[in-house]
């Protein structure tokens, strides 16, 4: 892919910071579209007339894009550049989100939708290479700051969506308010265009997903970050749910739901300075495992009794998914070979991610119990220990597919 410089050959504290803040909007806008969906879905099929099967298919659409369009991205990033594809990104989403408000038809909805989420798939892919490209030297620092970024949006959009649609006359205007701010996110992008550099790389900085596909390391990451996610989806959709039936209150369920992720925000701010603390040591992953399968081994054996344990286990498990988009990027050497492993990691375990919620579903309706599902999301999280274990080893992408073994940035 063409090589992206800096804003400038030596930018300014205030460009480092103008460029990091541009970073942070854009990871706000990207769970957005799904966050605020979720909470007027019911209302939105009365209006539309939305059979219960096309809301099923609605409620996947996220995880099918995020696979699809991530693993397209790198092909959009080599021709555009990283600056033209955020800002791409975002007037996707934005027209997206305003198309998406006005349409009359179930068919048409499903279309806005998707092309709001397929620029929300590429903004995932393009985030590592950014930070690459722009904070060599504060990968964990600004990646915390846009996972946690990313968390707050997937929030925002389902605790305000609801008030907004009440405010603002129907799911409608609750829906279509959120694409003001991905249209000021792009604002800043717009102004970034111009400092693309779009050269041939070099053989050394050349990376095809092809040549990804040979390496070790590039398949630990997927399965990485596709069973960190498969357990993650299958929480939003299914935790609430198994509490409920457990004999709590939907009330107290959706509380610890949102408990579940309010934790996952101060832990992702946090990570720069625990991952300076342990190092290349693989002590981060085995604990995220750790405390993930004993959280669901409290929901199976104990799930009215210290429920807020569990949901703050888990919480702080999730703190995997932030640690891997780092990982991203200190395991790589360039922007081309960052960009390139973040869409092979991320388009490839996203459809890996689909198994935890369609899996859950499945077991559960196979057995009549929650047993089997919560096993197996168990089983989920040792595959985050092991492959987070050869993950955490200081190699770099470019030392296993034989391009040398220069130093790794950090």
């Amino acid at each position: 892919m063409g090589r992206v410089t800096p804003l400038a050959s030596q930018p300014t504290t205030r460009g480092r910071l103008l460029v990091g803040a541009a970073i942070v909007l854009l990871a706000l806008n990207l769970r957005v579209a799904v966050g605020s969906l979720g909470v007027v879905l019911g209302p939105v099929r009365d209006d539309l007339g939305i059979s219960t099967a096309v809301g099923g298919i609605l409620t996947t659409v996220p995880v099918i894009c995020f696979a699809v369009f991530g693993v397209g991205a790198h092909g959009v990033v080599t021709r555009l550049g990283l600056h033209r594809t955020a800002a791409l990104v975002l007037a996707m989403i934005t027209v997206g989100l305003v198309a998406r408000a006005v349409v009359d038809t179930t068919a048409l909805f499903l279309v806005c939708t998707v092309i709001a989420l397929a620029g929300a798939a590429m903004g995932n892919i393009i985030l590592p290479p950014l930070v690459k490209v722009h904070f060599p030297d504060r990968l964990a620092l600004v990646s915390a700051l846009y996972g946690a970024a990313l968390m707050t949006g997937a929030t925002l959009g389902s605790i305000s969506t609801v008030p907004l649609s009440d405010a603002l006359g129907g799911w409608r205007g609750g829906l279509g308010i959120w694409a003001a701010l991905s249209f000021i996110a792009l604002i800043p992008w717009l102004a970034f265009v111009r400092h693309d550099t779009r050269t041939d790389p070099t053989a050394a900085d050349r990376m095809a997903i092809r040549d990804v596909v040979r390496s070790p390391l590039a398949w630990a990451m997927v399965l990485l970050f596709g069973f960190q996610s498969a357990g993650a989806y299958a929480q939003f959709g299914w935790f609430p749910e198994m509490l409920t039936d457990a004999g709590l209150s939907d009330a107290k369920a959706g509380t610890m739901l949102g408990l579940l992720s309010a934790v996952g925000i101060p832990l992702t701010l946090g990570l720069p300075w625990i991952m300076r603390l342990v190092g290349d040591r693989p002590v981060l992953p085995v604990a995220f495992a750790a405390l993930t399968a004993g959280g669901w081994l409290g929901v199976l054996l104990a799930p009215t009794t210290v429920t807020w344990l569990w949901a703050i286990m888990m919480g702080i498990g999730g703190g995997a998914f932030t640690w891997t988009l780092t990982m991203i990027g200190k395991r790589t050497r360039t922007a081309a070979g960052t960009a390139t492993l973040s869409a092979f990691t991320q388009g490839t375990g996203y459809l890996i991610a689909g198994i935890g919620p369609f899996g859950a579903g499945v077991l559960h309706d196979a057995t009549g119990s929650w047993t089997a599902p919560l096993i197996a999301l168990m089983g989920l999280a040792a595959v985050i220990a092991v492959a987070g274990w050869f993950v955490a080893r200081p190699v770099t992408l470019e030392d296993t597919l034989g391009h040398g073994s220069r130093e790794i940035s950090s």
